[in-house]
């Protein structure tokens, strides 16, 4: 007898004895009981983490099975869809090629080679911490059969009303191409600047004067905007303004979400590209005009000039055109905090795309 314990000799072959047996399969005797694992993305290995939660699961499955109730222990993992696309990508850097010279299939073939490989990976592990899961019923979120289900019950939602599509901004990624949620974001401190431009106001020879960190995003302007209580403006509320560099008028409106002590307490309101702005147009009915594509450049919605642009070859440009007319009060040195992506790195931006949404007021139940 070895005068220590070695757990690779001796875990392995009961657990194989175990899996072969069907020791994890539903009984189909007694009342019901089951667990859905929180399916671990196919980007790499599980960690502690995933021990941890598993060696709890395991525990409460295998009480009770041992109490004779119908037990299973639903084993799956999940794709991640940006997280795995990133692996992929990284992979793809090496070889000198990009997803959109691979094309979709071809890219796709990898993702899914990527995911048997990672998969497999995290499959060996769980069998190798002893999980109780009945591996006949293991299943991919991309399996076809989850996908048409996953479908079906849209499509039911919809058709019963408690779903409907509506236009939201978003966090958009502009390298990946996609919408992160809040958790996904990084807010970066930054240095940056602070634009003071003049706004002529029409038939007057008179300005107003609103601060930005963005100045790309005055050519989606559609209100400035000022605290009802602030004497200093009261007379200029329903006048308009000559939005620079366009051929657009915008109103001046009063709204109490302006702090009328920061800055020169005018703000500019850009509904399609500020998640603050967005609400305040929805309450004053403001246009929503989106100026950037997915990519981040300039569309079809700005001035001739400024088409195709990057973003921020638009704000050199914007600002020196501001400069040229005498309409910048002045330029300040500002630290801002930057959303950035936590894959890829990028400067998100507020974007305008369909969501969908759940009618939540149908679902409730009485108290």
């Amino acid at each position: 007898m070895e005068k220590t314990y070695n757990p690779s000799s001796i875990e392995q072959k009961i657990y194989k004895n175990w899996e072969n047996s069907g020791y994890f399969a539903p009984s189909k005797q007694g009342d019901s009981f089951c667990i859905v694992i929180p399916p671990p993305n196919v980007t790499g290995t599980l960690h502690m983490g995933h021990a941890f939660q598993d060696t709890i699961m395991d525990t409460l499955i295998r009480y009770q099975r041992m109490k004779g109730k119908n037990t299973l222990w639903q084993v799956g993992t999940d794709h991640a869809g940006i997280a795995t696309q990133m692996v992929v990508e990284r992979q793809l850097e090496i070889e000198g090629i990009s997803r959109t010279e691979l094309g979709r299939n071809a890219f796709e073939k990898k993702v899914w080679k990527w995911k048997k490989q990672s998969g497999d990976t995290i499959t060996r592990q769980m069998k190798r911490l002893g999980t109780s899961t009945d591996w006949t019923k293991e299943k991919f979120t991309m399996d076809d059969e989850l996908a048409n289900g996953v479908r079906e019950v849209f499509i039911k939602l919809y058709e019963e009303g408690l779903i409907y599509k509506g236009k939201r901004l978003v966090n958009w990624d502009p390298i990946l191409l996609t919408a992160l949620s809040d958790l996904e974001v990084m807010q970066s401190d930054e240095s940056g600047h602070l634009w003071h431009f003049r706004y002529p106001i029409n038939d007057s020879d008179n300005f107003i004067v609103v601060a930005t960190t963005r100045p790309e995003t005055m050519l989606g302007d559609t209100a400035v905007a000022v605290n009802p209580k602030d004497s200093r403006y009261k007379d200029l509320i329903g006048k308009v303004v000559n939005l620079p560099l366009t051929d657009r008028q915008i109103p001046i409106i009063a709204d109490e979400y302006v702090d009328q002590d920061f800055g020169s307490g005018c703000v500019k309101i850009t509904p399609g590209h500020d998640f603050n702005d967005f609400e305040i147009g929805k309450k004053h009915s403001l246009d929503v005009i989106n100026i950037l594509t997915r990519e981040a450049s300039m569309n079809k919605s700005v001035p001739e000039k400024y088409i195709g642009l990057d973003r921020f070859e638009a704000r050199k440009l914007i600002v020196q055109e501001m400069q040229g007319l005498d309409l910048i009060e002045k330029i300040e040195d500002y630290n801002l905090s930057v959303p950035r992506g936590d894959r890829s790195g990028a400067i998100l931006e507020p974007f305008l795309t369909d969501q969908w949404f759940v009618k939540m007021n149908l679902l409730l139940n009485p108290l």
